[in-house]
């Protein structure tokens, strides 16, 4: 898919961010699970987060595809950077299609100016099940109050303000859940412990527990009960393309780093790069990134189209995920024992990738909505 001299230019800039920033960093960040704020600051003033925010809320209002080929880069350089820095704007994109002009002017302008957010769905009881949400929200005069509990919440600890899923009501599973925005110093909120990941160590996850959490009416997404499956639902799809250009961007740096070693690693008085197993390795890795980037880039066009675009971003995801943890697994085996150490990038790489299988909708949920999806097309037929 050929881009514009504009996108090539954002991609230019991405990646000599990620080079100069990231690269140099990842390592340390990962090793200390350091929360990179100035990095993320400096990657703000160069435009290269929150893209999709509209200019007039402050936003830099590049299209979809903008911001995935920013992505990629952002992956390539550090994967836990990307996921950290994409947690905000996937809290970002129920509040752009379902928000009044007055939430979308407040909440989307301080993100805009330099606050974080934070996408409160998963619970201990319903991840992958969005439907099985227990966390409630009742209204009380002015006010909703809000018990429950939410887990493997990104940049929570760091979040001024929360994007939460609760049920409203005693309707069926997806008309009872609504949308609300929740300020992070609201009292009876409790942000758990970091979690000691294997992988993103730099990426800040917690739990949430709301306690009798008050929140003005007003807080409401929307001002209307009922939409909140929806706003989850979009905020996938919207999400998926930006996921897949991370992972595809971390299985990049994978394959360029393995490259770069297989020409200096000899073995048998030759580098390893001209034996027939490696070189397979390697152009199998070429040929999986490209068409995961041409998948995600596609979904992303769709998007910027106006149109649905559930399929394309669900094969984007799957496929980016699933190949990204097959890419940087065989990144690992080029490097052979020091693969296996944690002084080179290739561990890490590794460790980073797998989270995206299980995140934003499992690798097994994409398969569930592909062959959804697929059906209504086959019956249309």
């Amino acid at each position: 898919m050929q881009l514009s001299e504009d996108q090539v230019m954002l991609q230019s800039l991405a990646r000599e961010f990620a080079d100069q920033e990231l690269i140099p960093n990842a390592e340390e960040w990962d090793r200390e699970g350091t929360f990179p704020s100035m990095a993320i600051e400096n990657a703000r003033n160069l435009g290269l987060l929150n893209c999709t925010i509209p200019e007039k809320y402050g936003g830099t209002g590049l299209s979809f595809l903008d911001e995935v080929v920013i992505n990629e880069e952002l992956g390539r350089g550090d994967p836990g950077f990307a996921t950290i820095t994409g947690v905000t704007m996937l809290a970002c994109h129920p509040v752009i299609h379902s928000g009044t002009e007055e939430q979308k002017k407040e909440y989307l302008g301080r993100v805009a100016d330099g606050q974080i957010s934070a996408y409160c769905v998963t619970e201990p009881g319903a991840g992958s099940d969005v439907k099985a949400i227990k966390t409630s929200a009742k209204l009380e005069g002015e006010n909703y109050r809000i018990n429950g509990s939410k887990m493997w919440i990104g940049g929570a600890g760091y979040a001024d303000w929360f994007y939460v899923l609760a049920r409203t009501g005693n309707g069926g599973p997806h008309e009872s859940l609504s949308g609300f925005i929740v300020d992070a110093d609201t009292p009876g909120i409790n942000i758990g412990k970091k979690e000691e990941k294997m992988g993103q160590r730099s990426s800040d996850t917690r739990g949430v527990s709301f306690d009798d959490v008050l929140i003005p009416k007003s807080n409401l997404l929307g001002h209307e009960e009922g939409n909140g499956w929806i706003q989850a639902m979009i905020a996938f799809d919207r999400s998926r393309p930006m996921l897949a250009s991370h992972a595809l961007g971390n299985a990049q740096g994978a394959m360029e780093e393995a490259w770069k070693y297989a020409t200096q690693r000899e073995a048998f008085s030759r580098p390893i790069i001209e034996h027939q197993s490696i070189s397979f390795m390697l152009a199998d890795m070429a040929t999986k990134i490209e068409a995961a980037r041409l998948l995600a880039r596609n979904s992303a066009r769709k998007l910027d189209l106006g149109e649905r675009a559930t399929l394309e971003s669900a094969h984007a995801k799957r496929y980016a995920a699933d190949i990204g943890m097959e890419v940087t697994t065989d990144a690992v085996q080029i490097f052979g024992g020091y693969g296996y150490s944690e002084e080179f990038p290739a561990a890490r790489r590794m460790r980073g990738a797998k989270i995206y299988q299980i995140f934003g909708g499992t690798s097994q949920i994409q398969r569930i909505v592909i062959s959804r999806e697929m059906t209504k097309l086959m019956d249309a037929l």
